[in-house]
């Protein structure tokens, strides 16, 4: 498999970030990227699906939605994200005046 395509994925698990399109469920039209926090395994599914819980990401990398997920096994990629920091660098600020 080339270095540039994402690895398909077995059983997820907390901490797994993943991209979900089309190939997951045709309610992806836009891609997403996800945080797992866990499979849901008591949920009932058709074979080869199953239901996640997770984070849906920005592009910063923040989560920004918690959100339950019904995905196509074979169609979630897992994602390594460049780690990017949610906060800017601390400024060094300046005296004030007073007076």
């Amino acid at each position: 498999m080339p270095d540039d395509e994402p690895e398909k994925i077995g059983k997820m698990k907390a901490g797994d970030v993943v991209c979900l399109t089309t190939a997951a469920s045709v309610q992806f039209l836009r891609p997403i990227f996800v945080r797992v926090i866990r499979e849901l395994p008591e949920w009932h599914t058709y074979h080869g699906w199953v239901w996640i819980e997770g984070y849906e990401l920005n592009a910063a990398g923040d989560a920004v939605a918690r959100r339950e997920l019904y995905v196509m096994r074979a169609g979630v990629r897992l994602q390594a994200l460049p780690v990017v920091p949610s906060r800017p660098a601390k400024r060094r600020r300046r005296p004030v005046r007073v007076g």
